[in-house]
């Protein structure tokens, strides 16, 4: 039994702060939804994060037109999911923050986590065969060891 001088822990009487990393695939959905159920639960803020890739920057003719039709189809994404997350904060009563960002989705994801001061991170499972052998987000996750990493297949 912890004594009453001890400092406080986060996440010690459950998560008051749940961030969940979204990519538009089957499996961040899952771990959309599980996350929004657990924030109703405990009654916790639910952050989404999107973390979107940055450019290559190739020198190959014809590049750019391709690079601006891909970041235009990826902003359109962002403002569906967005439109969306507010959607989910009003039906479920859940206080949702959506939060879209670019780089490196484990750099990204863990930086906003500390920022929130999360108590909990969920990301959906790796579809993706190529993880099994160099590690996946939700692997480099877990190995932060800074909180507790719930993965949803």
């Amino acid at each position: 039994m912890p004594s009453e001088n001890a400092p406080f822990e986060l996440g010690s009487d459950g998560p008051s702060s749940i961030l969940v990393g979204v990519d538009g695939s089957t499996t961040s959905v899952r771990a959309a939804w599980y996350a929004t159920g657990l924030a109703r639960r405990q009654k916790a803020r639910l952050t989404v994060v999107y973390v979107g890739s940055l450019a290559a920057g190739l020198a190959v003719p014809g590049a750019a037109g391709v690079e601006a039709a891909r970041r235009e189809a990826e902003d359109e994404a962002v403002a569906d999911m967005r439109r969306r997350a507010e959607e989910f904060s009003a039906e479920m009563g859940v206080a949702i923050t959506f939060v879209a960002t670019r780089g490196d989705p484990f750099s990204e994801l863990a930086r906003i986590a500390e920022e929130i001061r999360a108590d909990a991170v969920v990301v959906g499972a790796s579809a993706h065969v190529g993880h099994r052998f160099v590690g996946s987000l939700a692997v480099r996750l877990v190995k932060a060891v800074r909180w507790p990493v719930t993965v949803v297949p």
